[in-house]
């Protein structure tokens, strides 16, 4: 009888989750990638299509920084360096095959710009006759880089690096500098900041046809991007408007440069955008002025990502954690990577946000990786109540109030974990 009893629970239990899974089907992850062996911060700078790869830098035991490769099945790989003491990754190709960026090299020390794959390791792709470049971005194929390289004069230049054709020199605005930051997917829109003749930084989108094009300010005196669509026709970066502040752009051919504000604060950039240029990610400074990082769309503006995604953040054994900067974001607009604070650590990490994650309630409310009496007493504690800044750990289906339906998943989950 007692057996039937148990079997009968179980099976009304299923039904009522099967219930809240199909009533709630998508929800978020957070996934904080650590660090080096040894090491005590880390940052991630680029992310593949289908946010399996992420790339970036991380301090090695030695207080070295690294340029790191990670997945969710090998952890942080360390890229090593060109014979120096440390390397930094800044891009991947959308399949996470290629990887680009600089590292030191041991004849001269000097930074040289690198282009990595699993079967060739790191490859130095020269510079335009000085001693450094930096490889800031690649192709959705991995095949064209772009970045700075210094020239024979020591200036630095924007280049264009492919296979066949060695490092281009992308020229300037009228003066002697200039950098790239970005490149469209098929490689043949770079986007970055050129010196003019007034000896001004300016955003700019180059094209071979059309040459180097000055994308303007936002009424101030300078301007960079960073980022652009797939097809080269959103950049985004940051300008400075006519008080002097620093403000995230979107810039359009269309629409030209588009402030996208701040999160109540003074400042913000903007550092990555999705393949159609809807989504753009960056940093902005709340009324508090604390940086925080942000997501921007025409239909919800320029949110914080600590609060649309707080769940995932205060919902844990330590809260406290932040997301600081988002740096890219994945083609779709769906993963979302960055430098935050991991308070379970309490140091500065790297991250990989899933904003479309598969909602699965397990009933592990404090998020220690058991579902014990420790859970069962959070939801009775608060159950009745509706949810509010304090009590939305325990809401373990979401739907606004604490009640049996977060009473069952829990029991029907008691002990997993443990």
């Amino acid at each position: 009888m007692k057996h039937w009893a148990q079997n009968g629970f179980k099976a009304l239990t299923s039904a009522c989750v099967l219930s809240l899974l199909a009533t709630v089907a998508w929800s978020q992850s957070l996934t904080w990638l650590g660090v080096l062996p040894g090491g005590n911060s880390s940052g991630a700078y680029g992310v593949s299509a289908n946010g399996r790869v992420v790339v970036g830098s991380a301090q090695n035991a030695g207080g070295q920084e690294r340029a790191f490769r990670w997945t969710a099945s090998g952890g942080m790989q360390d890229l090593d360096t060109l014979g120096g003491v440390s390397s930094n990754a800044w891009d991947v190709s959308a399949d996470g095959s290629v990887v680009v960026g600089s590292a030191y090299n041991a004849a001269a020390g000097d930074r040289h710009a690198f282009r990595w794959t699993p079967w060739s390791g790191m490859q130095d792709l020269g510079t335009l006759g000085g001693r450094e470049s930096v490889a800031y971005g690649v192709s959705a194929n991995g095949r064209v880089v772009v970045g700075w390289a210094r020239n024979a004069a020591g200036q630095w230049r924007a280049f264009r690096w492919t296979a066949s054709g060695g490092m281009q020199d992308l020229g300037t605005l009228g003066g002697g500098w200039s950098g790239a930051y970005g490149v469209s997917a098929d490689g043949s829109v770079v986007v970055g900041w050129a010196v003019n003749a007034a000896g001004q930084a300016r955003a700019f989108r180059w094209t071979a046809s059309g040459g180097m094009q000055d994308l303007g300010t936002l009424g101030g005196y300078g301007s960079d991007a960073y980022g652009v669509s797939a097809d080269g026709s959103v950049v985004v970066g940051r300008a400075v408007n006519a008080a002097g502040q620093s403000r995230a752009f979107r810039w359009t051919a269309s629409g030209g440069m588009q402030d996208l504000g701040t999160l109540g604060g003074c400042c913000s950039g903007a550092y990555g955008v999705s393949a159609n240029g809807a989504v753009v990610v960056g940093s902005a400074q709340n009324a508090a002025g604390q940086a925080r990082a942000f997501r921007w769309t025409a239909s919800g503006g320029i949110e914080d990502l600590n609060l649309t995604y707080v769940y995932v953040l205060s919902c844990s054994v330590t809260p406290g954690s932040v997301l600081i900067e988002a740096h890219a974001v994945s083609s779709d607009g769906r993963y979302i990577v960055g430098t935050g604070f991991n308070a379970a650590t309490g140091r500065n990490e790297a991250y990989l946000l899933d904003t479309q994650a598969p909602f699965s309630p397990n009933g592990d409310v404090n998020r220690d990786g058991c579902v014990d009496d420790i859970d069962m007493m959070g939801v009775l504690f608060e159950f009745g109540e509706l949810v509010n800044d304090f009590n939305r750990c325990v809401d373990v289906n979401r739907d606004g109030i604490i009640d049996d339906a977060d009473l069952l998943i829990v029991l029907f989950n008691f002990g997993s974990g443990c």
